[in-house]
């Protein structure tokens, strides 16, 4: 993005999402979705100037608020660059401009990566519990912010997890079945899936809630239990 002023540009943001009925959980669930891991405080730090999105964060932001026309909403916030190098550039220049370009794409190595994941629509229950159905998912498209050992991504509903998890973030999950004492994991058990903290005691084992409003589940020699994989952003 252009260098911008912070406060201000958070001050219309701010604007813009109230304008569209959106409360500020409801704007980091919609970027979420879209494949951006973002908190609900994330979008208080733009608001308020503390931070700002990066280019394609603000872009998607402009489409929830109905924004056709970024640079005439947003004229007076930004410190406006020049529309295009290229413009300043002439006819033999621009060519020679887009030889190195063809270069780079053809090369391979500066293209942003892009990649699909599976989004399973059934939230791993980080309160009661909730079956995680394998065969209820969606594909999205990833970028670089998604770490390669992903494999799969679910939505976690309820507050356990809180602060670091929030109702309704997609987090993202290498497939496995080991995992050590103090991973965060996706787990089955009894008939419920859970995003939980893997404690290990000797041979004891127990699902462990960051909100310690919760109290650890314990995994009995009778239950029936798995691990779906180890949570890795």
């Amino acid at each position: 993005m252009e260098k911008i002023n912070n406060t201000l540009l958070g001050s219309r943001l701010k604007e813009l999402r109230k304008s569209a009925g959106l409360s500020q959980v409801e704007v980091a669930d919609r970027l979420s979705s879209r494949g951006y891991i973002v908190k609900s405080g994330a979008v208080s730090a733009w608001e308020t100037g503390v931070s700002q999105p990066n280019s394609e964060q603000f872009l998607t932001l402009c489409d929830l608020y109905g924004i056709t026309n970024i640079r005439q909403n947003f004229r007076e916030y930004f410190k406006i660059a020049p529309v295009d190098p290229m413009n300043e550039l002439n006819q033999e220049g621009q060519q020679l401009a887009m030889n190195y370009v063809n270069l780079l794409i053809k090369s391979g190595d500066y293209m942003k990566r892009q990649r699909t994941i599976r989004l399973f629509n059934l939230p791993a229950s980080a309160g009661t519990g909730e079956f995680l159905d394998g065969d209820d998912y969606q594909t999205v498209v990833i970028g670089d912010e998604v770490p390669d050992s992903a494999d799969f991504g679910i939505r976690i509903h309820g507050d356990s997890m809180e602060p670091r998890y929030t109702n309704g973030q997609v987090v993202y999950v290498h497939r496995t079945s080991e995992l050590s004492d103090g991973d965060i994991g996706i787990f089955y058990l009894d008939g419920s899936a859970y995003c939980k903290i893997l404690h290990k005691a000797g041979r004891k084992l127990s699902l462990v809630s960051i909100n310690s409003a919760y109290k650890p589940i314990p995994v009995r020699e009778t239950s029936e239990f798995k691990v779906f994989g180890k949570v890795v952003i």
